[in-house]
């Protein structure tokens, strides 16, 4: 018996045990967290950047942990709008897809013609949709929006604005807006003279559009929440020296953090009585590890590691909700290299793409101290501003997180999801 019989076995079994394990269970409610562009590689970045070597992360300390297997349908690497289509209808996918197979109609694993988000509405649960990035980006809004393409972006941000979501939260007020209206953040773009701002106070939201007016919600009394928080991401994804050029922060001042959006949605949507489900995306750590910026990515992966600290801290008094965590690519490749205290070379032995805290030929990174109290150089390698499919991890804890296996597939995140919120597949 060959490795690949053993691997294929092993998965059919663990397949049929999450089935029958769920079968005797009820059912809870799902907070899926994509930390987008993430593999197991800047999660040691960061912890040996945040808490040290020898440290622990928020994400360290998720019980239930799964190698996962991201390709698509026509390639070994996954895509964010392609990967996102998977996680949201369980079923491969071409890579450029926008929740359709290319341009084709999607039927879900489930056999519904809508998407798992789609089905918690219809099923009278609470939807949040929950995004460092702009509104259009594919690792929520394919949840609720499908497209022939991901450049569309007008239009699928008004299928998010118009999805029943009881809360959404973003960037991309330049979506929102028509040409010539002048918004919080900066001008609107959108050429078929729709205002969604007005639309969605009309379908009964309430607005906000920075980090005070976003924290002086009342959740207990605010039913429906629209964050409007950049004129574009709530970040500058370009490289480290042109955002020093600029004068430009990694984040945008005034913006929540994903935790802060994470604590304000999660106690809106869990009033509501039949259940909730949440995605939320850190986009940052995808787009600033896509430009090899560095210092960004691990601000950026800081802030997604303080968000599963927001979201356990949510889940201390429950038990009967699911945090499950997946990214669909690694962006960047990035790898951790030893340094001397100093400048960083200009790439490594092999020829990789060397930067430190400033850029290229920027200072050493400087870890937090190890267990016997000593810090170490290093800085950042990058394969380059190709998305890979890297070491990626499914990692989860809470209600049936126990159904994470060994080895995920990509359509595996939305089995468990789906399981979780409904029971089996096709009841």
């Amino acid at each position: 018996m060959t490795m690949k019989t053993l691997f294929a076995g092993a998965t059919a079994l663990t397949t049929l045990f999450a089935a029958s394990a769920v079968s005797a269970q009820d059912t809870g409610n799902v907070i899926f967290f994509h930390p987008d562009g993430t593999g197991v590689n800047h999660w040691l970045a960061a912890r040996m950047h945040t808490v040290g070597p020898d440290g622990e992360l928020n994400w360290d300390r998720l019980p239930a942990i799964g190698v996962y297997t991201g390709h698509m349908a026509d390639r070994v690497t996954g895509t964010s709008h392609g990967g996102a289509t998977v996680h949201a209808y369980g079923v491969k996918v071409l890579a450029d897809s926008y929740g359709m197979n290319e341009t084709a109609p999607l039927t879900a694993a489930s056999g519904s013609d809508m998407s798992i988000a789609q089905e918690a509405l219809d099923a009278g649960k609470a939807v949040a949709l929950v995004q460092s990035g702009h509104i259009a980006e594919p690792g929520t809004g394919v949840f609720v929006a499908s497209n022939e393409s991901r450049s569309n972006t007008h239009e699928i941000a008004a299928d998010v604005i118009n999805s029943g979501a009881q809360v959404i939260m973003a960037g991309g007020e330049r979506f929102l807006l028509p040409e010539g209206t002048q918004g919080r953040h900066g001008p609107g773009e959108r050429e078929d003279g729709v205002n969604l701002i007005e639309r969605a106070h009309e379908l009964g939201y309430k607005v906000v559009y920075d980090r005070e007016e976003l924290m002086a919600l009342d959740p207990e009394t605010t039913d429906m929440v629209l964050g409007v928080f950049a004129h574009n991401h709530s970040f500058n994804d370009q490289e480290r020296e042109r955002n020093i050029i600029e004068g430009k922060p990694t984040y945008v001042d005034g913006a929540p953090t994903i935790g802060e959006m994470a604590q304000v949605a999660l106690a809106i949507v869990s009033r509501d009585e039949d259940g909730f489900f949440a995605v939320i995306e850190e986009e940052g750590t995808d787009n600033i590890a896509n430009n090899m910026n560095a210092a960004g990515t691990l601000e950026a992966l800081s802030r997604a590691d303080a968000a599963v600290g927001d979201i356990l801290t949510f889940m201390e008094d429950r038990d009967d909700t699911l945090l499950i965590m997946a990214a669909d690519s690694d962006a960047g490749g990035l790898q951790v290299v030893t340094q001397e205290e100093g400048a960083v070379e200009a790439t490594t032995r092999g020829g990789g793409i060397l930067h430190g805290q400033q850029g290229a030929f920027g200072d050493a990174f400087v870890t937090a101290p190890d267990a016997n109290g000593n810090s170490h150089h290093f800085g950042i390698a990058w394969v380059g501003y190709n998305d890979v499919a890297g070491g990626i991890l499914v990692r989860g804890a809470g209600f049936n997180s126990d159904l994470i296996a060994p080895l995920m597939d990509s359509t595996d995140v939305y089995s468990v999801m789906h399981r979780t919120l409904f029971g089996q597949l096709g009841q």
